[in-house]
């Protein structure tokens, strides 16, 4: 769940699983990643926002490869000088929450919204945010 709150966005998750093993009794899976529907991030787009696009790759501590994609909408249009201090705030605080947890750690966070509202809280003392959410996730075998 991103912040400015709805429980709306978990229909607009969706978990991405790979098959490790099949036996008779069914098949044991691993998680890949997350993805928000493109048309709920559409939503965020509007005349006077300044959108911010953001990809960090990190190691989590169970030394998994990890690919956020986040998007940040500001409250009013930003200075490009603006938009290069969130980039790098976005940055600093996701490379930190990745680096100190695991992976399984990381993704729960993420799904339900911790990363994005530590990013917000971080974001709003720069200029003021209308809502940030990590809108894509994916393990390494996905990206390589």
């Amino acid at each position: 769940m991103g912040v400015g709150g709805s429980s709306q966005i978990a229909m607009f998750t969706t978990l991405t699983f790979r098959i490790k093993d099949v036996s008779d009794s069914g098949a044991s899976t691993i998680l890949i990643g997350h993805s928000i529907s493109p048309s709920f991030i559409k939503t965020f787009a509007r005349r006077g926002k300044s959108l911010i696009h953001q990809v960090i790759d990190e190691k989590t501590k169970d030394n998994e490869n990890l690919r956020l994609k986040i998007i940040a909408v500001t409250g009013a249009g930003v200075s490009e000088n603006t938009k290069r201090n969130l980039r790098e705030a976005i940055r600093d605080e996701t490379k930190k929450a990745i680096a100190e947890k695991n992976f399984d750690e990381v993704i729960q966070d993420v799904i339900y919204g911790r990363v994005s509202s530590k990013l917000f809280t971080r974001l709003k003392q720069i200029t003021k945010m209308r809502r940030v959410e990590v809108r894509k996730s994916e393990r390494e075998e996905i990206f390589k």
